[in-house]
């Protein structure tokens, strides 16, 4: 019996062959006896950032990738792969222009991360702001540190100004879980639409006009070429004193040496970190030391909410292709006019049906 048939990255199981993340469900493939699942061997001793490699891939028609790279040598020479699916909303560990050249849909699952990092932002600033992990430090110090409370002021947010580097579908989240708490937002996206900022009174501001005005920056784009460091020393030189700096996108968008010398020397209140280069940070890492930063390592937004979502967008986009269709959030947009890809469309619905 033909059978579609998808690899998954070995991270979606622990080492002993179980579920990582049971909250994940997948029940739906696994119980369609026209699909056959692969989980590809991990292992023991990766940590998941690999490239794949063609062999591993040659005769799927989809591969469901966690935390693994696909670069041009992951492409399998016998043309049958039709779809990439992320778990997440990051793919610059994907090579898009190879997906290009050879008929492949890249899909990732935005709206199962635009709430978890929101809140995951929205957690960096309250935990920055009211000094939370200082004052912890001060409740397990008995009489002592409770004395010393009064010389660790938190500082109010009412009135503050919050920009917002990005602002796609996360950074948007982000102005929205912000307004309540009575902040000003502007944003700074050379993408973004200007229709959908203004319907959210969001004043669209030059980058350098941001990083000025900003209480509180945060950044929320993809990294790629452009992105790449943007967030530079002359940038964070424009920072206010009292200002915080909060990244949950990538390490690479921001000049890491750069802000730790603006954080040893003071120049900015704090930062909240979930993201940095690499990842995990070296122990020697500057920022490992300083007190006025927050580090999570690049899982705020893992909830279970957050990860059952991420695998029912996953899932469906592979039983649309399945069944012949276009599955929604293709990154790659333009493979949908590929006449390749349309012929790949075109055989899926012949073996599998609509």
């Amino acid at each position: 019996m033909d059978k579609f048939r998808i690899a998954m990255t070995g991270d979606f199981l622990t080492p002993d062959g179980t579920p990582a993340y049971p909250m994940a469900d997948f029940s739906a493939l696994a119980g369609d006896a026209r699909i056959e699942r692969v989980f590809l061997p991990l292992d023991p001793k990766s940590d998941g950032s690999e490239t794949l490699s063609a062999a591993q891939l040659e005769g799927f028609d989809a591969v469901m990738m966690m935390n693994f790279a696909f670069g041009r040598d992951s492409v399998p020479k016998g043309g049958r792969l039709a779809l990439v699916t992320r778990f997440g909303v990051g793919f610059d560990s994907v090579d898009l222009q190879a997906c290009r050249d050879n008929a492949i849909a890249l899909v990732n699952a935005p709206d199962g991360v635009r709430r978890p990092v929101g809140v995951a932002v929205i957690g960096l600033m309250l935990a920055l702001t009211l000094r939370l992990f200082e004052k912890d430090r001060l409740a397990r110090g008995g009489p002592t540190g409770w004395a010393d409370s009064a010389n660790f002021m938190g500082v109010g947010l009412v009135g503050r100004t919050l920009g917002i580097v990005g602002f796609g579908s996360i950074g948007a989240e982000v102005a929205r879980l912000a307004r309540p708490f009575g902040v000003r937002i502007i944003a700074h996206d050379p993408i973004a639409d200007p229709a959908v900022a203004a319907r959210m009174s969001v004043p669209l501001v030059g980058l350098e006009e941001l990083f000025r005005d900003a209480d509180f920056v945060s950044v929320n784009c993809p990294l790629n070429d452009k992105t790449r460091g943007l967030v530079s020393p002359k940038l964070l030189g424009l920072m206010k004193p009292t200002a915080f700096f909060i990244n949950t996108s990538r390490g690479d968008v921001v000049d890491q040496a750069a802000l730790i010398e603006t954080l040893v020397a003071r120049k900015i209140a704090g930062a909240g970190l979930d993201v940095t280069s690499p990842e995990p940070l070296p122990a020697e890492s500057p920022l490992n030391r300083l007190d006025n930063v927050i580090l999570a390592p690049h899982a705020l937004c893992a909830t279970d909410q957050c990860f059952a979502d991420l695998a029912a967008a996953d899932v469906n986009a592979v039983l649309q292709v399945l069944h012949g269709h276009a599955p929604r959030n293709v990154v790659n947009r333009d493979v949908l006019e590929n006449p390749a890809w349309q012929a790949k469309l075109a055989s899926l619905r012949q073996r599998f049906g609509t």
